[in-house]
């Protein structure tokens, strides 16, 4: 692994970035052909955040997190960290002391590829974080590692730049170079769903809004009254 830290990466316009935190991460990534995502094992430690940033990427070794003290001096407003490690490792590499450098830096939130503590304080600070362990464990500050370079998080190669959807859902990435298709796709995507919800509440059914009664009567399924329903009526 190559030890290096790349300084100022490329990244979307802030305008971009903003808007996709309006927009829901399972909008994003239906919009995006159902691409993006980065699992179900990555969990938000709050409920109720929404918010879109772009990567400042740390490959880590693990436990070790001397690369996320270098990689603070990298992040900005609007950014978003996210750490993964060489291996698996669920040591709490990441805490209170972090997110406060990184939130004085107008940093919006954190995607940890393995441990983290100080959950109630984070919770309290208003620091939002995604991670996939929750753990006490603490690190040492030793070996080196790279930033702003690809990672890989989740099966999804994630680049320095690239933009970070994370809500209640978990997470969504959006590449750089094809932000603005995704956000007029997203958006597009959200105007059908109000469209479907306006629907739904004038009663109309899933089954002939979608068009899925053919569907059923394709793959065989009838309908028949509930024996008990007609010894009743009899």
């Amino acid at each position: 692994m190559e030890t290096v830290i790349l300084t100022d990466p490329p990244r979307p316009a802030r305008a971009t970035v903003e808007a996709f935190s309006t927009i829901g991460v399972a909008t994003v990534g239906e919009a995006m052909g159902r691409t993006g995502s980065c699992g179900s094992d990555l969990r938000p430690i709050q409920q109720g955040v929404r918010v879109a940033g772009t990567a400042v990427t740390v490959m880590s070794w693990p436990g070790d997190n001397l690369m996320i003290h270098a990689a603070i001096e990298q992040c900005g407003p609007g950014d978003i960290l996210v750490v993964t490690t060489r291996s698996p490792s669920e040591h709490g590499m990441f805490g209170e002391l972090f997110a406060t450098g990184l939130q004085q830096r107008g940093v919006v939130g954190a995607i940890i590829d393995g441990g983290v503590r100080d959950t109630q304080e984070l919770r309290d600070m208003g620091f939002p974080v995604w991670a996939r362990h929750v753990n006490v464990m603490g690190t040492v500050k030793n070996t080196p590692g790279a930033i702003n370079v690809p990672i890989v998080v989740g099966g999804q190669v994630i680049d320095a730049g690239d933009i970070i959807v994370a809500d209640d859902d978990g997470l969504v990435v959006v590449p750089r170079e094809g932000a603005d298709d995704a956000l007029a796709a997203s958006r597009a995507r959200l105007a059908k769903e109000e469209a479907t919800r306006q629907s739904f509440l004038g009663g109309e059914l899933g089954l002939d809004r979608y068009g899925m009664r053919p569907v059923l009567e394709r793959l065989g399924v009838t309908y028949r009254r509930h024996p008990l329903a007609a010894a009743e009526e009899s």
